[in-house]
């Protein structure tokens, strides 16, 4: 077998075999034999067909059954003689099968990009440094309660913080319009449930009172018929309630699953929670520092076929998001190049990542990996069941292990990487706004 390689444009490689013409006839003949043994013919006792006589009727099919296994196993065997590490299936073409030629093809296919070094040292890191204050706790408990308040009706004008039951009919230019109609709608005012204007306009409202108010919706409102435009909305409030918080005593801490209602524990659970919170936030916002650095400072081409792929991805989690099957998707025309910058970001990162992996030797910590399906565990009633599923389902563990993997990678980079260490408070933490 003959191999040639020729380099096209970018990561593109065009790859010539040629295998000998008699290694193909003796394959077509073994075949042709194995044919005889089983074939029916009339005129012939099963068996007993004459090799020439099973040529004549199936020589043609066999050999273009003989030249495409051929071409499957040569390709493989090519690419492991030249050390080539292809990125998506090739595209066949140039067929020669002639009879008593030497067959040949070309297979055009993309690599692999390969990196002579990677530069972890330009990578910078700012690891936020966030503890978990009494204040930050006093003000989660307040959360829970406000989380499980009840409403109580009153005989009052209705203010901020308060939730009106109302019947509304609105209008734009006279005419009522799809979505602008409702009867006993609780809103609450301040919470930002309805536009701005409507909740304002219920301000000082009492049950059984009408009020007409303005409302103009934002350009970019979702309702496109309405986007953009001034209603004017008919109000009348059935019901005024007041909130009421629950006390934190022994049945506010059953409604979180604390059967004894012990406080000490609700209190220990909430801050627990709290800790962990704080210390995914914090891996989750350095992981993505590590990640853009990594991509920033290291260019790497992305395979075609690799983010063709990663397209169909993407198209099938917006199908799945949207709750439409994918051929829908496919059939309303989003293109690819909706879904082409974030399809090429992930490729790079993905093949950047395994380049650290493989130059750096870094090899999977299962003892990362059990602890990790531990801590996943404990969270739930019957931690033993999940324990099971991840013993007995190898596709389940195979994920914990590829983001251990990952886990390891960016402890890795961060040994080299410049981290800074910068102070934030847990509110903004959890808010994102660092």
């Amino acid at each position: 077998m003959q191999v040639s390689i020729e380099t096209l444009e970018g990561l593109e490689r065009r790859m010539t075999v040629q295998i000998p013409s008699d290694e193909v006839d003796a394959a077509v003949e073994r075949k042709l034999r194995d044919l005889s043994k089983t074939v029916r013919i009339d005129g012939f006792r099963p068996g007993k067909v004459p090799l020439k006589v099973v040529q004549r009727k199936y020589g043609g099919h066999v050999r273009q059954e003989v030249i495409g296994d051929v071409i499957q196993s040569s390709y493989q065997q090519a690419l492991i003689q030249e050390k080539v590490r292809p990125a998506g299936a090739p595209s066949i073409d140039e067929i020669n099968d002639a009879e008593k030629q030497d067959v040949s093809y070309t297979a055009t296919f993309e690599v692999y990009p390969e990196l002579d070094a990677l530069d972890f040292e330009s990578i910078e890191v700012e690891k936020p440094m966030v503890e978990v204050t009494d204040e930050d706790f006093d003000k989660m408990l307040e959360t829970l309660r406000e989380q499980r308040k009840q409403w109580k009706e009153v005989d009052a004008a209705a203010e901020t913080g308060f939730q009106v039951q109302v019947d509304f009919e609105g209008r734009i230019d006279g005419q009522p319009f799809d979505g602008g109609a409702g009867k006993d709608m609780p809103v609450e005012i301040g919470a930002g449930q309805m536009l701005d204007e409507f909740e304002r306009g219920l301000e000082g409202i009492r049950a059984g009172e009408e009020r007409t108010v303005e409302v103009n919706f934002p350009e970019d409102y979702h309702g496109k018929d309405v986007a953009g435009k001034k209603a004017e909305f008919n109000l009348r409030a059935t019901r005024v309630s007041e909130p009421e918080l629950p006390e934190i005593d022994a049945e506010f801490a059953r409604s979180f699953g604390i059967q004894d209602g012990d406080l000490d524990k609700l209190r220990q659970d909430v801050r627990a929670n709290m800790e962990k919170e704080r210390s995914d936030r914090v891996k989750q916002h350095v992981k993505n520092q590590v990640m853009a650095g990594l991509l920033e400072h290291n260019e790497i081409i992305a395979p075609g076929a690799l983010v063709a792929e990663e397209i169909r991805s993407l198209r099938a989690q917006a199908a799945q998001r949207m709750g439409r099957d994918l051929a829908e998707i496919d059939e309303s025309g989003l293109p690819d190049e909706l879904f082409r910058d974030e399809a090429t970001r992930r490729v790079q990162l993905g093949l950047l990542v395994s380049e650290v992996i493989r130059n750096e030797k870094i090899e999977l910590d299962q003892s990362l990996v059990d602890a990790t399906i531990e801590e996943m565990a404990v969270a739930y009633e019957q931690p033993e069941q999940v324990r099971d599923y991840y013993r007995q389902n190898r596709q389940a563990r195979a994920s914990v292990e590829s983001m251990v993997l990952e886990d390891q990678v960016v402890a890795h980079i961060l040994e080299r990487a410049r981290v800074t260490e910068k102070e934030v408070g847990f509110t903004d933490l959890m808010s994102g706004n660092l």
